[in-house]
């Protein structure tokens, strides 16, 4: 797509402000028959949680914003990966979930694609690094030699 985080968020805001233009009409209309249906249901919302989730929304999408911008996209995805394993392995243990073979062996390969990920990064990473390293040894014997040139001058020029 693009190097900019934000550019989908911009890209997509148009189309939100005119669904945002079209909400208190169609709110008007169904606003009778959503009085109707509450009133003949046990249900009854409470605002405190529906304020708290909609916090929790909006911070899990700043966190995947921020996080994004900060790593990659292939990134979150792997982090998504290493959700649903936490998920799973919750639904297993508390709920007593079945999980059957064909899900282990799923589970498998993306327990490997994760760690080869993980091993190929750790590696690109640790080339990047040796060569930083050797490119600051290179220009540090470049400079000593310039010295050493130098130097040399001095003492042929005075003699």
């Amino acid at each position: 797509m693009s190097e900019i985080p934000g550019l989908v968020t911009f890209m997509r805001t148009p189309l939100c402000a005119v669904a945002a233009t079209r909400l208190p009409l169609h709110l008007y209309r169904r606003l009778p028959i959503l009085r109707d249906r509450l009133a003949a249901s046990a249900f009854r919302p409470d605002l405190l949680i529906f304020g708290t989730n909609c916090l929790c929304a909006f911070a899990l999408n700043l966190a995947v914003f921020l996080l994004v911008g900060k790593t990659s996209a292939l990134t979150m995805n792997v982090a998504g990966v290493v959700k649903d394993w936490l998920l799973i392995a919750f639904s297993w243990s508390v709920i007593r979930d079945t999980v059957t073979s064909m899900n282990l062996f799923g589970y498998a390969i993306a327990f490997l694609g994760v760690g080869y990920y993980n091993h190929a990064k750790l590696q690109a990473l640790k080339a990047k690094e040796a060569q930083k390293k050797a490119a600051q040894a290179d220009e540090e014997s470049g400079k000593l030699l310039e010295r050493a040139a130098s130097g040399n001058r001095k003492n042929d020029s005075q003699a």
